[in-house]
């Protein structure tokens, strides 16, 4: 066993002394040593209950003849941190996260990981430490959180919550109005209800292959939940006696069928930073094009909040995850031959799943649209790409043309926002906010969140090269590359100046004469860094673009 190098011989004497100062028996010492990596802590909603997860995993393990070991990872709740200084340190904890499990698994030489994860770079931080350590790992999260009740019986969420200040900004919302929102939004512990970019992650687990079924949908507080971390402990067991490990089973054909279960599902436009970045870790290069490729052939099949009014609770009483890949597999659309963490293929793992609720997933033949959830445009704004959540934009923004309303930070934009200086047919572009310009690449809930308050979401366009939240909805555009930090032609346009968007046929341009480009270009000095100090200036030197999964080199 690996962890042989820790527990076996009179060389590790020493070693042996340091597990019994921890109370470990002999017995227990000589079993197979899983390290189980919990993220519990009491800041982020989706990560308070992961103390019972981990206890129920550790109960599992013991179960499986194997000897827990529990050792933390940190999470940010992006909705805490989201419109001030703490939304740059959102993304850059994915790295942070990954480095930390590394160095712990490797430090003391596990013979498998458990993760522990629930929120938004908390999963793919960890899977990308997964395909680094590459010892039997599998997946355990902690589920979503219930959708919310509003007075009058109606079902909200977060994005709800964000899109209620707008409203209150443009005189539709009193203060009982907005106080009722806050009091009933996230009525329960777990990822936030809708397929935001937690719950978008936690799904791609079971399309990837690395975890069991239900750990995207069974919500945080069923007691299913629970079941489903003590099977996780002792399947963990059986992929250590196996030594089927993480690059096993995330392998290239994994990743086209986790981008194809994205599309169907309509995941966070996140997905297409965390995507590319794990499979990084694993050898793969996932690129932009490929995204287009696959949304092209695939149908989406699901319009949970904030494309529509359903939620995670309903996706799990669906037929969750399993049900909207047997309805992709009667197109053939998945590699069904996969090896996945239950030691089985894919093909073997959706025998006899059915599809619950065709109301709730379509039916392949009758989907919400012929083409994937997500989009990637390019042009003379975006020469390298830029990202759209198509299937949450109105018909009416698919195709559009306005002048740009030019911010270099998102405070500046939410107050121009807020002070109705933004009206109809308005290209907002928000600026120096990527992963080198941020630094950290800030989500932009807020702004998005007010336009849509305001009722703009069918009139207005966000434009950025930062990021969006899983929860915004419209016509919002990010991941702009190259950023404005790198010379990118973001940096270049100027308020008034005409935009063009159009999702259906991939393209966004500035439609500036090249000349005038050039002479702009020539003119053009990059700012100061904001951040000049401590760990974001050092990711700021290190991060490579969006369109690479904003990965470290």
């Amino acid at each position: 066993m690996r962890s042989d190098n820790v527990t076996k011989g009179v060389e590790r004497a020493p070693n042996r002394s340091l597990l019994y100062a921890l109370g470990y028996s002999k017995e227990e010492i000589e079993r197979p040593l899983i390290g189980v990596v919990c993220s519990y802590n009491e800041i982020v909603p989706g990560h308070m209950n992961l103390d019972k997860i981990a206890d129920a995993v550790k109960t599992g393990i013991e179960m499986a003849g194997g000897t827990a070991v529990m050792f933390p990872a940190i999470a940010v709740c992006d909705g805490i941190a989201m419109g001030h200084i703490g939304m740059k340190y959102s993304l850059v904890t994915r790295d942070l996260i990954a480095d930390s499990t590394e160095s712990m698994a490797i430090a003391h030489q596990f013979d498998g990981l458990v993760m522990i994860p629930n929120c938004d770079k908390n999963v793919p931080g960890l899977l990308m430490a997964a395909a680094r350590v590459n010892v039997p790992t599998i997946f355990c999260s902690g589920g979503p959180m219930l959708a919310g009740r509003l007075n009058d019986g109606r079902r909200t969420c977060l994005s709800h919550m964000f899109e209620a200040v707008g409203a209150y900004k443009a005189g539709k919302l009193d203060d009982a109005g907005v106080e009722e929102y806050e009091q009933n939004a996230c009525p329960t512990c777990g990822s936030c209800s809708g397929m935001y970019t937690a719950n978008s992650m936690n799904c791609l687990t079971e399309g990837l292959g690395m975890a069991l079924r239900g750990n995207g949908t069974i919500p945080g507080v069923y007691s299913a939940r629970l079941r489903l971390a003590k099977h996780t402990g002792m399947q963990i067991m059986e992929l250590v006696k196996k030594n089927i490990r993480p690059r096993d089973i995330m392998t290239e054909q994994a990743f086209h069928n986790a981008e194809t279960l994205d599309m169907a599902l309509g995941c966070s436009t996140n997905s297409m930073l965390h995507l590319p970045a794990i499979a990084h870790e694993c050898g793969i290069e996932l690129s932009f094009d490929m995204a287009n490729e696959i949304s092209e052939k695939t149908p989406n099949l699901c319009h949970l909040a904030p494309a529509g009014n359903t939620y995670m609770e309903d996706l799990d009483r669906a037929g969750g995850v399993y049900a909207v890949m047997t309805e992709l597999c009667k197109k053939d659309l998945l590699d069904t031959s996969v090896m996945t963490c239950t030691g089985k293929t894919m093909k073997e793992n959706l025998e006899g799943v059915v599809n619950r609720d065709p109301e709730l997933i379509r039916p392949i033949e009758n989907p919400y649209s012929p083409y994937g959830g997500i989009a990637v445009l390019k042009g003379s704004l975006a020469p390298e790409g830029c990202v759209v959540k198509q299937s949450a934009v109105a018909e009416e923004m698919m195709v559009h043309q306005g002048p740009a309303r030019v911010f270099d930070s998102e405070e500046d934009a939410i107050a121009a926002i807020y002070e109705g200086k933004i009206v109809a047919g308005d290209v907002v572009v928000i600026r120096y906010e990527g992963p080198k310009g941020g630094p950290g690449m800030r989500e932009m809930l807020n702004p998005t969140s007010a336009i849509a308050g305001m009722g703009l979401d069918k009139d207005v366009a966000l434009i950025t090269d930062g990021r969006f939240s899983g929860a915004t909805r419209g016509a919002s555009i990010g991941h702009v590359c190259p950023e404005a930090a790198q010379g990118g032609p973001i940096a270049f346009v100027e308020e008034g100046d005409q935009i063009a968007i159009d999702i259906p046929n991939k393209t966004i341009e500035l439609l500036v004469d090249e000349e005038t480009l050039a002479a702009r270009k020539a003119a053009w000095v990059c700012p100061e860094p904001k951040v000049k100090t401590g760990y974001l200036a050092r990711y700021a030197k290190l991060v490579t673009d969006s369109s690479r999964g904003a990965v470290l080199e």
